[in-house]
């Protein structure tokens, strides 16, 4: 194994067609994180999944504070694999099934490098013509100019890039509003890499997500918020700290079709109320929040104390941050 390279997945259901596929991957280790509603009998092939009993046994303190039935319990797959010395974690889930081998996007001479300052763009702009905008969005956004494409250069002073983004083809990750108005499967074109500027921002999500070991800590996924909200929220808290620590967050090709698990449209949209209100706010929120003498633990701590105040998340989140740095410092 060329590195300690894991793929972290909850689920509440039985092996998906995903999961088999991920099993067998000789060079990445596969974590299923079980809930209340999981098969008491899972099982799939080379994956390591830990029910609820297991996950109480392995000592971490974090687990004592999730909730159940709640996505962010998939915090403890990450636990699980940093502890087991992982150097990249690929964040995604039991619906999105690989494209083909999972290889780690590294900046090369194609890569393209948007303005700073352009503020939220729509990166799916820049993979295809069609009307589609990424969940959390916001929605004063969605009919943007494409513009900034235009600007894209191929030249960049040396750029670190610790979290990349998959893009996931047939149903992709996007909001209530547009499955409820238009629903229109997407494939992407193959356009390279797509690396953004400082203050220049888009959402990303838990689907197909690589995270290098210096960006674990920004893993932490909100648990006091609803199920749309909380991968979207750690992405707004994460790319200010990106910047003041000098890195980028990247976007890729297509790599996973999501072949989506049943959903109610009309309780994802009650869910993503939040998204479509509080995004920008949080952002603002978290930019003003941090400071460059903060190392990442402290930035995190003064994000969501900020968005405490701001009644973005509840009070009770910082509490269960601290639990999550506590248990990260703990097994290194």
């Amino acid at each position: 194994m060329a590195q300690n390279q894991h793929i972290v997945i909850t689920s509440i259901n039985p092996p998906t067609k995903a999961v088999k596929e991920f099993a067998t991957f000789p060079e990445w280790k596969t974590i299923v994180i079980g809930d209340r509603k999981s098969p008491s009998d899972w099982h799939c092939g080379q994956a390591s999944f830990f029910s609820i009993e297991d996950q109480a046994s392995l000592g971490f303190k974090l687990n004592e504070k999730l909730p159940f039935n709640h996505y962010s319990r998939k915090m403890l797959g990450y636990l699980i694999a940093i502890q087991q010395g992982a150097n990249v974690i690929f964040d995604t889930d039991d619906d999105n099934i690989p494209k083909g081998e999972l290889l780690i996007p590294n900046l090369d001479s194609q890569t393209k490098f948007t303005s700073e300052n352009l503020g939220f763009i729509n990166v799916y702009q820049q993979y295809t013509e069609q009307k589609i905008w990424p969940r959390g969005l916001p929605l004063k956004y969605v009919n943007q100019s494409a513009d900034w494409i235009s600007k894209l250069s191929v030249e960049s002073l040396s750029c670190q890039v610790p979290i990349w983004q998959g893009l996931a083809d047939g149903d992709p990750d996007v909001d209530a509003i547009y499955r409820l108005t238009n629903n229109t499967p997407c494939y992407f074109r193959n356009q390279g890499n797509l690396v953004l500027g400082k203050n220049t921002i888009s959402p990303f999500n838990s689907q197909a997500t690589f995270f290098t070991k210096d960006a674990f800590p920004l893993m932490y996924l909100p648990a006091k918020v609803s199920f749309r909200f909380t991968d979207i929220l750690r992405g707004i808290v994460a790319q200010p700290i990106l910047w003041s620590k000098g890195w980028s967050l990247g976007f890729t090709n297509p790599i996973v079709f999501q072949d989506r698990n049943e959903h109610d449209f009309m309780s994802d949209f009650e869910q993503e109320i939040p998204v479509f209100l509080q995004v920008e706010k949080a952002l603002k929120t978290v930019n003003d929040a941090l400071t460059p003498s903060m190392n990442i633990s402290e930035m995190l701590v003064a994000a969501y104390s900020a968005l405490s105040q701001y009644n973005i998340v509840q009070s009770s989140e910082i509490e269960l941050l601290q639990v999550w740095l506590q248990d990260l410092n703990r097994i290194g």
